[in-house]
């Protein structure tokens, strides 16, 4: 038994937003059918590391487990009259093309809508779907929308160029959104007996996810610029941040002075103001965790209660998951037979855990199992034919 056991999710969507926001609802139970152009999906050709994994991106592989795959030509007439008939089976349309793409194919919400009234079709974008940004066409990608959002200007140190994160967090983040806004429609449906059209886009996801930063910024009428030796956010105070100790880095979070020169053995901080001279207090404790390793540092903070910990790389973190036996690293079948890893899901459930049911699809590898429910066999077989 799965949390979401006999719910149906018609999949139209591409790149990180929209697929790993509909694993996550696969991870859970959901009957998730992914419709790919007739090629596949553009994401599974994309190298990581100038590489693919038997033939796949290792980004695609990451976001389409416990799915079925679809492969169809949307521009085919007959393919416009399965996807409503499967439609009108499902409870979940997810999309994230550009505004307005699937309506003109007849696949938009007021079609599914007409099949299905009581329908939830949640739509993905990069700027909303009629904003003034949606209206320029702008391309809707989590670098430039670090960079419209604020987002890249508020990381690294003051001399730097402004710095993205590490990690595409603004699709992922509004991967979450995107699930969490299709479990709150489903709910509603239960219990108002509507269905509606959900939406969130990559730019409000992005502004959302500061909101303790601009709350700052437009209640206390403050204007704000990052520090130059790296507070770990622009809007703290000192300690806050990455230092390098003899053998390695540490991070230190929120902490007072007072206990910071305790630790640190440095009288001089109690006579600075942690956010006025913030730079300074950054530069004393710098120098003063130089002395020793990173080991010795992790003991002195956790003797006084004040939160450190080692900087790691992603591999270290990885590794320890592996030898921990850890439920976040999921072994499935590869494109070529070969095992591979996956990150699992990580909501944890006591009574309708999250399951590894089905390995990431090849291109419209389940055409005939998913069609042949509401297509013939000659049908089935027109549908394959080229347009």
């Amino acid at each position: 038994m799965q949390a979401l056991d006999g719910i149906r999710v018609l999949d139209f969507t591409q790149m990180m937003l929209g697929p790993y926001g509909t694993q996550l609802l696969a991870d859970l139970g959901a009957d998730v059918i992914k419709v790919e152009r007739a090629e596949g999906e553009w994401e599974r050709s994309l190298e990581m590391m100038g590489e693919l994994v038997g033939g796949e991106s290792a980004a695609f592989l990451a976001m389409n487990r416990n799915k079925r795959s679809v492969a169809i030509d949307l521009k085919n007439p007959l393919a416009r009259e399965a996807l409503l008939k499967l439609g009108a089976s499902c409870d979940v349309i997810v999309e994230n093309f550009r505004p307005g793409v699937l309506a003109k194919l007849g696949l938009g919400y007021e079609d599914f809508k007409a099949v299905k009234p009581d329908i939830i079709f949640c739509s993905g974008s990069g700027w909303g779907q009629d904003t003034t940004f949606a209206r320029e066409n702008r391309p809707g990608q989590d670098l430039l929308i670090q960079a419209m959002s604020g987002l890249a200007a508020a990381t690294g140190r003051r001399s730097d160029p402004p710095t993205p994160a590490g990690t595409a967090i603004v699709d992922h983040a509004t991967a979450l959104m995107l699930a969490n806004g299709i479990l709150a429609a489903l709910l509603a449906r239960n219990t108002h007996g509507v269905g509606q059209r959900v939406e969130v886009d990559l730019y409000s996801t992005a502004i959302a996810m500061q909101c303790q930063e601009i709350s700052t910024f437009v209640n206390q009428k403050k204007d704000y610029e990052r520090s130059e030796e790296g507070i770990g956010q622009a809007w703290l105070s000192a300690p806050f941040g990455i230092y390098s100790a003899s053998d390695g880095w540490i991070a230190v979070a929120m902490a007072p002075l007072a206990k910071i020169a305790d630790v640190v053995g440095e009288d001089t901080l109690l006579h600075l103001d942690a956010w006025l001279q913030r730079d300074d207090v950054k530069r004393q404790v710098q120098q003063a965790l130089n002395q020793h390793p990173v080991q010795y540092w992790l003991e002195q903070f956790s003797a006084r209660g004040l939160w450190a910990a080692r900087v790691r790389t992603t591999r270290e973190a990885v590794d320890e998951l592996r030898a921990d036996g850890s439920d976040l690293i999921v072994n499935v079948d590869g494109p070529n037979g070969e095992p591979i890893e996956l990150i699992g899901c990580a909501i944890r459930m006591s009574e309708t855990p999250w399951q590894q049911r089905l390995a990431p699809p090849r291109v419209g590898e389940h055409n005939v199992e998913v069609l042949s429910e509401v297509l013939t066999a000659e049908e089935l077989s027109e549908l394959n034919e080229p347009v």
